[in-house]
């Protein structure tokens, strides 16, 4: 396995968490085609083992590169991928890991998560979620028959192990892969018949899929920088059985342009899935809490503020503005908060910090604002 050890080394010295981890990895990969599938999967373990945790892991020399790997792996690899790799001498026991030193920096957290809890998450890899759309007794069958573990954590939210082979196995139409904690904002949407929605910052469509499958007769704009990924979504939609929303690229930051594009109309409710950090999902990728720079927050925020600030005015009297960020800092999620509604007049109703980590899911924060 003497080239795998070359491969990672390679790897690992050439990220520098420009690109997301799994797009670098596929993209190197296939600079080397005699990697089979089975070498693909254990250089991937062994990158995301050491953005994990090698900032945390003591007790190694700066040059020792494979002794710091070994006690990476052990510390949080999947041994069925990588334990062929593994020295004879050595347990996870002896790893000694400080996980303050993962994270050093002094960034306040939303109430309702801690940080301790919030780093120790960061070592495990999250489960994959799925939304039960239909036939769900179909779908315990069929995986039941094929002996994959499945744990319901909400009525229609199932947990599955990450990486279960469910694609070919179970019926598109009857679920969605989507993260638990993304589920749950649902919980704040209470849909009307026929109600005007605008989802803001659509991105792939989640949350807008989510509202038409709770009320598919609402009437839904979408908005995105991309006219690539508008045409998926409304894609991905009408695959689902909904009417295609009405979608327009613009800059939500840019309020001449969003006014061109939306001529006054005024909407029962706004979401705004605003760019973020990213913090609640870091336990997916470890690279950019590996990455982060406590400089980047304060672009967050302003863009944070600006974007919710400018689609308050498309709001009717008594409408709600729906700010999600997947962020557990307090500056992307109540501080900006507080400004908008001094912004804008609106009126904070309820807010919330959705902890995932006992799910081993995302964190998100959500709040609703009302126009009075």
């Amino acid at each position: 396995m003497h080239y795998i050890w070359q491969h990672i080394r390679t790897i690992i010295d050439t990220y520098d968490g420009s690109l997301p981890l799994a797009h670098f990895l596929k993209n190197y990969c296939k600079g080397f085609p005699q990697l089979g599938s089975r070498d693909r999967r254990i250089l991937s373990e062994m990158a995301y083992c050491w953005y994990r945790c090698e900032k945390g892991i003591e007790g190694y020399e700066v040059s020792d590169f494979e002794g710091k790997m070994q006690g990476c792996l052990r510390r949080c690899g999947n041994m069925s991928i990588v334990g062929r790799l593994l020295s004879s001498e050595g347990a996870v026991d002896h790893v000694v890991l400080e996980n303050s030193r993962l994270f050093p920096f002094e960034i306040p957290f939303s109430e309702g998560i801690s940080k301790d809890a919030w780093l120790s998450s960061l070592l495990v890899q999250p489960s994959l979620f799925i939304r039960i759309r239909k036939q769900k007794t179909q779908i315990v069958k069929l995986l039941e028959a094929q002996n994959i573990p499945y744990q319901f954590i909400a009525e229609d939210i199932m947990s599955l192990p990450n990486g279960a082979k469910i694609d070919a196995l179970l019926p598109p139409i009857a679920y969605v892969v989507q993260d638990a904690s993304s589920q749950q904002t649902a919980k704040w949407f209470q849909p009307e018949k026929h109600e005007r929605w605008y989802d803001c910052c659509s991105g792939a469509g989640g949350k807008s899929l989510l509202l038409k499958d709770l009320e598919p007769t609402v009437q839904l704009t979408v908005t995105d920088i991309r006219q690539s990924i508008l045409h998926n979504l409304q894609e991905r939609i009408r695959n689902y059985g909904h009417t295609a929303p009405s979608a327009y690229v613009t800059d939500v930051t840019d309020k001449e342009k969003l006014e061109k594009t939306l001529k006054g109309k005024l909407f029962d409710n706004i979401i705004c899935d605003a760019p973020c950090s990213g913090s609640g999902t870091w336990a997916r990728t470890p690279e950019q809490a590996y990455f982060f720079d406590p400089l980047s927050l304060k672009r967050f925020t302003d863009l944070q503020e600006g974007i919710a600030t400018n689609v308050a005015q498309y709001l009717k009297p008594g409408g709600r503005l729906l700010y999600i960020t997947c962020s557990v800092f307090e500056a992307e999620n109540e501080n900006v908060v507080g400004r908008v509604t001094t912004n804008t007049g609106l009126q904070l109703i309820e807010s919330k910090l959705i902890n995932g980590v006992e799910s081993k899911a995302d964190s998100m924060f959500v709040a609703v604002l009302q126009k009075v």
